[in-house]
């Protein structure tokens, strides 16, 4: 087999999706990003076009510029559209003070959002991540504006929403820290274990795969997807890049890296994940060199490709195993 198809070809073949998470700026401004994309890939995710702090300017007005280009040339190149996220703590619009609103008041907020915003893309966005990261790090249902005026029942209202206006589409929920067994992930298990039991329309999880530093172990990551399969969901990786602490990057950085996207490529097909995404296009691109302290805490090469989008060996590894 030529080692110059690309990666979405051999995806394809395999009837895998192989996705990135995207900017509409790049994509409308950078040429060598928007091929990559194009040529690469066979699903994006709007990496924050579709939250609502972008989407909300001011209270009476939706901007969906950034997320209509994004959904446009998706649609321009039959890529699926993964839409991230309805439903979060954080990116909440400037404007939007929660001490505003009656607990009844948030309610209807959150109702009108939901289903504006699936109703907008009914047609193009085939799957959602409703909620996004409701579990603290501890295991506990995090304290967040939606939660203090509503209880878990947010979580259920939000998928009900949602499923109103797209019955069609696949709804999930998405987290970090719960990829392989451990006492965030069994938080999230009891959560979706809830959620069933209530009758909610949940139709899987997303598994975030945020692997800086410590990077969680394969088998490990197989028994958990195992688990949340024997509910009867779907489960996605949706966020994975692959970093070193900051100071600690080896002088094989760059193999040990696509090794391990490797087993993790490896563990999806042996448990029948079929869709992997990353967190960024190019290193050039990852949220790791802005996010907060995480230049300073995490190396910032953590894709598949390097910073003028040339294949690394973590690409050639994920493109080998699909390809076997």
């Amino acid at each position: 087999m030529p080692t110059d198809r690309p990666l979405r070809a051999v995806a394809g073949e395999r009837a895998v999706d192989v996705g990135a998470a995207v900017d509409a700026d790049r994509l409308r401004t950078d040429v060598s990003y928007r091929a990559l994309v194009r040529d690469e890939f066979t699903v994006v995710t709007a990496e924050n076009a579709l939250k609502m702090g972008p989407l909300r300017p001011a209270p009476s007005t939706y901007d969906f510029a950034d997320a209509d280009a994004i959904v446009n040339f998706a649609r321009a190149h039959e890529m699926p559209v993964r839409g991230h996220t309805l439903v979060w703590h954080n990116q909440t619009p400037t404007w939007f003070q929660s001490w505003d609103y009656t607990d009844d008041q948030l309610r209807r907020f959150l109702r009108e959002h939901v289903q504006t915003v699936v109703g907008r893309y009914r047609r193009s966005v085939g799957t959602w991540d409703v909620v996004n990261e409701a579990v603290d790090d501890d295991g506990s249902m995090r304290e967040t504006v939606w939660y203090d005026a509503m209880g878990e029942e947010y979580l259920d209202r939000a998928f009900e929403w949602a499923a109103e206006v797209n019955p069609d589409a696949d709804r999930y929920y998405n987290d970090y820290g719960a990829d392989a067994v451990n006492e965030k992930s069994d938080a999230v298990y009891d959560l979706l274990g809830r959620l069933l039991d209530r009758g909610v329309p949940v139709d899987g999880v997303g598994l975030q795969l945020h692997a800086l530093g410590d990077w969680p172990d394969p088998d490990s990551i197989a028994e958990n997807v195992r688990r949340f399969q024997d509910l009867g969901l779907d489960v996605q990786i949706t966020e994975m890049d692959v970093a070193f602490p900051a100071g600690e990057v080896p002088h094989d950085a760059a193999e040990r890296q696509a090794d391990y996207y490797r087993e993790v490529v490896e563990t999806c097909l042996d448990t029948g994940v079929e869709t992997l995404v990353t967190w960024g296009v190019r290193d050039g691109d990852t949220w790791l060199r802005a996010f907060r302290d995480f230049p300073e805490r995490f190396s910032g090469d953590p894709l598949l490709f390097d910073d003028r989008g040339q294949r690394k060996p973590a690409y050639d590894a994920v493109r080998d195993v699909l390809s076997t």
